[in-house]
């Protein structure tokens, strides 16, 4: 209701960001809506950053030889999950995609998409914790746990399946959650679609760096030496967590209704709800 303070001399509404249209509450029920699918984001990402910082270490710790006059530094492995993202998006935008749906007859959703990632992220989880229980054997066996700073005499390569996968995942969760926020967003709001993934990220890591830390202080598994360390249980941790995070996932996206009134699909790529 206006009352006289709310008009001004001339007769216009001299606080105008006390009225909100009908078209603004819509949008901003539209943007909450949303906020239980974009949560479940976060609590994907975390693990990915766990991952990627503690697979430099792991990579520190490991022979990185190539050939005899050359070594992979150990920061670069993470170009590894970029590649592998660059890569995948691009081929299944073009191939898996489009062939999905000639032989089904309808494409494949973007929460299907995100789901899919999803599960394939948490995979890279258990692919991870596999490949340190193998480290952590090797050094067992050759004695290295006492031994800071000490090479293992196993390849750097071990930990490439884990990145690619991940980087598999990413192609098909971040693509999908920009094409869900751009189709239900409104249209005055659907620049912001990358900055909500940006925004997932930055809590993401965030988030990840007080996890480590919580787990360094509640256990030993994360000593200084990450050779008598158990990474291992940390990866499992994470894949546990993972697959209560995809349940939470899936009743976020059964509850979700869409609305998207302009009904837009991208014919090229198949975009659908």
């Amino acid at each position: 209701m206006k009352t006289e303070g709310d008009i001004d001399s001339d007769g216009l509404i001299a606080r105008p960001w006390n009225l909100c249209s009908l078209e603004q509450v819509g949008n901003l029920r539209t943007v909450i809506s949303l906020v239980p699918i974009w949560s479940s984001g976060i609590f994907l990402i975390t693990p990915v950053a766990i991952q990627s910082s503690i697979a430099v270490t792991q990579a520190l710790s490991m022979d990185r030889h190539l050939g005899s006059n050359f070594k992979i530094p150990a920061a670069s492995i993470i170009v590894v999950i970029l590649v592998s993202s660059s890569f995948f998006v691009a081929l299944f935008d073009r191939f898996v995609f489009p062939t999905w749906q000639k032989l089904t007859g309808r494409p494949l959703t973007l929460l299907q998409r995100i789901g899919i990632g999803h599960v394939i992220i948490v995979l890279s989880m258990a692919i991870s914790a596999m490949v340190e229980s193998k480290r952590l054997k090797t050094i067992h066996d050759n004695k290295l746990e006492a031994l800071p700073g000490a090479i293992v005499p196993m390849q750097v390569w071990w930990l490439f399946p884990q990145l690619v996968v991940i980087g598999i995942g990413d192609a098909f969760h971040f693509p999908g959650q920009i094409a869900l926020y751009y189709h239900e967003f409104p249209a005055s709001l659907r620049s912001i679609a990358t900055a909500m993934v940006s925004l997932v990220v930055g809590i993401a890591f965030y988030v990840s760096t007080a996890l480590v830390e919580l787990i360094r202080r509640l256990t030993g598994w994360l000593p200084g030496n990450i050779n008598s360390g158990r990474l291992d249980n940390l990866y499992w941790i994470l894949v546990a967590a993972g697959a209560l995070n995809f349940m939470y996932f899936l009743v976020c996206a059964k509850l979700y209704k869409c609305r998207n009134i302009e009904k837009e699909v991208d014919a090229n790529s198949g975009f659908d709800i």
